[in-house]
């Protein structure tokens, strides 16, 4: 599941800093939200606050606790059901789609387990710190990582069904107008040669979730990535031009579900009168035209492409261009948790803002094989009809980024921070 050969500081006093320092981001990020807020779930994708408070901490205490702490006794038992997600080994789970419902336990219980369970770690962790333990912790950090940009974007997804549009945050943006050379980064182009080339995680990585791996060699052939991701005014465009009303460049299925949703623009568009806002987390704000697009489907990224005569890359192809680039960004720890416009030159502007899609599906690597027990069921049973993002995005957090980092979602979905990069063949 995870490699942790090279973690460069294990010492107890470290592992406890990092993982409080982690857990209290949740809390940090929950923190402006009412207990009205942190029970809302406006879709069966999308989870409520409170619940991903509590199932992240349910995943310490039964991916560690309970097998490192003899005779270990839950202070909330019925919480292994009501907070479990998806794994079957750990027994019957309450419906995904009705986790809104979960009105008992209230928020002020969910953050006394947290603490129960957090203590009990802690209070662990003084007495071990063996290679297994601390690759469990590694993972756990990661999984809650994982669930602080989900906290950003279900809550998102929330307020933008309330007709008062409410900012969860008050962050000021700083988006400005950008001079032509940045305008035209989306359709400026650069080469790359066809080679052998090695792909995945590698083995010195502290860290690294199964489906980065294993490291193996593929051939890409020569191929050319846009300098700049496609912007809200290069989408404007492509709504103007009809985008949305010709099926010929769509996918049979995307312009299916495009027709049945009625998709006429990006998620969090709003027109009123002749001006375009988008719903933001500090609220509907006026359309940033310079600021990458956001919160479109894999369906409508393609069909993008194909109205300008491109293709989106493939997640090789977007790793090869990555890997030379240093790892900086707008990422969440700016609590901007809005996409910006890239305002330096030579910079691709690869990493945070917005996920960029790309048209290889999620499938394993070579040589790949699910870990043993229930972490197994973490990346390895998702491996079916959805497509690859990467790069990060803006309210993901820059300690879980890596150029090899995959995350996947089914092509009809929205709600997340994703945008795309235009590629074509040479």
């Amino acid at each position: 599941m995870i490699a942790t050969a090279h973690i460069v500081d294990n010492s107890a006093d470290t592992l406890i800093a990092r993982f409080h320092s982690r857990r209290q981001y949740s809390l940090a990020l929950a923190e402006p939200l009412t207990s009205e807020d942190m029970q809302l779930q406006s879709m069966p994708d999308a989870s409520p606050t409170k619940w991903h408070l509590a199932h992240t901490t349910w995943f310490f205490e039964q991916f560690i606790l309970l097998p490192f702490v003899e005779d270990y006794q839950s202070p909330q038992p019925q919480f292994n059901y009501l907070f479990n997600s998806y794994y079957e080994q750990k027994g019957e789970r309450y419906p995904r789609a009705q986790r809104g419902m979960i009105s008992r336990p209230g928020i002020e219980d969910v953050y006394a387990y947290r603490q129960q369970i957090d203590s009990a770690i802690e209070q662990l962790l003084t007495t071990n710190t063996s290679d297994e333990l601390v690759s469990l912790i590694e993972l756990g950090m990661n999984h809650e990582m994982q669930h602080q940009e989900l906290l950003l974007t279900d809550i998102l997804h929330a307020f933008s069904l309330n007709p008062l549009y409410p900012a969860a945050f008050n962050t000021k943006s700083g988006i400005t107008e950008l001079s032509a050379d940045h305008q035209s980064a989306s359709e400026q182009f650069i080469r790359f040669d066809a080679g052998l080339h090695q792909f995945g995680v590698a083995p010195q990585t502290d860290f690294y979730f199964d489906c980065e791996g294993p490291k193996h060699k593929a051939y890409v052939s020569q191929f050319a990535l846009a300098k700049g991701l496609v912007t809200n005014a290069d989408w404007l465009l492509f709504i103007e031009a009809g985008g949305y009303q010709n099926p010929v460049l769509w996918l049979a299925d995307g312009w299916a579900v495009a027709q049945q949703e009625g998709w006429q623009c990006p998620l969090y568009w709003r027109k009123q009168g002749d001006a375009w806002y988008q719903f933001t987390l500090n609220g509907l704000v006026p359309l940033a035209l310079n600021a990458p697009v956001s919160h479109i489907s894999y369906y409508e990224a393609d069909a993008y492409a194909q109205w300008k005569g491109c293709r989106l890359p493939t997640e090789y192809e977007w790793e090869l261009a990555a890997r030379e680039q240093a790892i900086s960004g707008n990422f969440s720890e700016k609590q901007i948790f809005s996409p910006m416009p890239c305002a330096e030159q030579g910079v691709m502007q690869l990493y945070g803002d917005v996920w960029e899609w790309t048209r290889s599906p999620y499938t394993p690597y070579p040589g790949y094989k699910a870990p043993e027990g229930a972490v197994g069921e973490y990346n390895g049973k998702f491996m079916s009809g959805q497509y690859v993002l990467r790069g990060g995005s803006c309210v993901t957090p820059i300690e879980q980024m890596r150029s090899t980092y995959r995350t996947f979602f089914y092509p009809h979905q929205r709600w997340q921070f994703m945008g795309l990069r235009l590629a074509k063949d040479c």
